[in-house]
């Protein structure tokens, strides 16, 4: 326990020259609220790790197979689970960290995932935006429920931080390259359909985006993504239990059997396998909606389900399809990310319990889109009033008319 309290101060001692570097090179940069943010995040890390004591969970597991189920180090090296295993072993079976330790180095992880799409979000809107009183981006990136399930010694953590991290690097490509690359192989190493999605998602950014990347640029991108998908894609398919000769009929009775496992084995169960295909999307975005909250937790999700919920109304106004269709690179990739991990997910989760956790990683690319198209029409109503104000600072006055004098008793 000394050893976890220890290792959070030491890291946030640690964090603070780094967000300094950051303010330096981006003078907007909020330090004093990444600090709040730091704080913040480390409650739920205490939250979550009183919540594990009481019902058991995976980080207790990622700890244990370190120390009892790999010969060496690198016998622990694949994809998925043993990845976490892998990433775990130097510090547990070389460096003696106890389970608080890794929860703590874990939840690090996890908290520069939220200060990586903190920075992503504000290079890329023009304006600041109030949602119910408060700073919309602050509100996004201080949500209870993104916090609690990006804490834990876990996949969680892990691939947020991995996800945040490329969406920073996307944001200023030309000084971020490094960034870029490990965090894709971050997420293909905690997740590789993922990375599938992402790899998908960054194509289609790039070559129908509305900015003007360097010819180079797209074709290292592009050579990248497809020759690391056309290497990978027999390991992806593996992974995730599909027949890459037969992946629609295959996919379609994987989704099947895993729903079933799902609303089957598990006491917060909801059977949507036979749902269509909108209701299964409505459910893993905005449920639980309080009538269907599984326990305490549950009502906070609700809370935040109905925020989402009510954001997401945002992008049913005029203009929303045109926004996208001439949106940027950096739009285009996180609604493609988005749409495609939510129907590949939707299709295989029925547990309540795990599409709260399994959202978690996705959610802020429907947020950017949805800032974006909020910082979209108030930059139109801005234009609008400037050409409006410019329009009558062009207008001559009206010509003086000419008054003749009259004087009483005199033509």
């Amino acid at each position: 326990m000394i050893g976890g309290i220890l290792l959070v101060v030491l890291l946030y001692v640690a964090t603070i020259p780094m967000l300094q570097i950051m303010k330096r090179r981006m003078p907007w940069f909020q330090v004093g609220m990444m600090k709040n943010l730091y704080w913040f995040h480390t409650l739920f890390t205490v939250i979550y790790y009183i919540f594990q004591l009481f019902s058991r969970s995976d980080s207790q597991d990622y700890f244990l197979r370190p120390q009892q189920n790999y010969a060496t180090w690198f016998s622990a090296y694949d994809t998925g689970t043993p990845f976490i295993d892998f990433v775990g072993y130097p510090f547990i079976n070389y460096l003696g960290f106890t389970f608080e330790m890794m929860f703590a180095l874990f939840a690090w992880l996890g908290y520069w995932g939220f200060v990586f799409f903190y920075v992503y979000f504000k290079e890329n809107t023009r304006y600041s935006h109030k949602f119910w009183g408060m700073d919309l981006i602050g509100l996004l990136i201080f949500l209870p429920n993104m916090h609690f399930w990006t804490v834990s010694l876990g996949k969680g953590s892990i691939i947020f931080w991995g996800l945040g991290m490329v969406m920073y690097a996307l944001s200023q490509l030309k000084t971020r390259k490094i960034h870029l690359l490990l965090g894709l192989l971050v997420i293909y190493h905690v997740r590789p359909h993922v990375f599938l999605f992402m790899a998908v998602g960054i194509v289609v950014g790039l070559f129908t985006g509305r900015q003007k990347v360097p010819v180079w640029q797209k074709l290292l991108v592009f050579g990248a993504s497809v020759g690391a998908m056309a290497l990978l894609y027999d390991k992806i398919m593996a992974f995730s239990k599909i027949d890459g000769d037969n992946v629609l009929q295959s996919f379609n009775q994987f989704s099947a059997v895993r729903s079933y496992e799902l609303a089957k084995n598990a006491g917060s169960g909801i059977d949507i396998s036979n749902y269509p295909l909108v209701l299964k999307l409505f459910t893993f975005w905005f449920r639980p909606l309080f009538v269907d909250s599984p326990g305490a937790m549950g009502l906070v999700v609700s809370f935040e389900n109905l925020l989402t919920l009510s954001l997401t109304a945002q992008l049913f106004q005029k203009g929303f399809l045109k926004f996208l269709r001439k949106g940027s690179a950096l739009l285009k990739t996180s609604a493609v990310a988005f749409l495609a991990t939510s129907f590949a997910l939707s299709n295989t989760m029925s547990n309540m319990g795990i599409i709260i956790r399994q959202k978690s990683m996705i959610m802020y690319f429907l947020f950017f889109v949805i800032v974006m198209f909020i910082d979209y029409k108030k930059h139109l109503q801005v234009m609008k009033r400037q050409r409006m104000m410019q329009a009558r600072e062009e207008t001559p006055p009206p010509p003086i008319k000419e008054v003749k004098l009259v004087i009483a008793g005199k033509a």
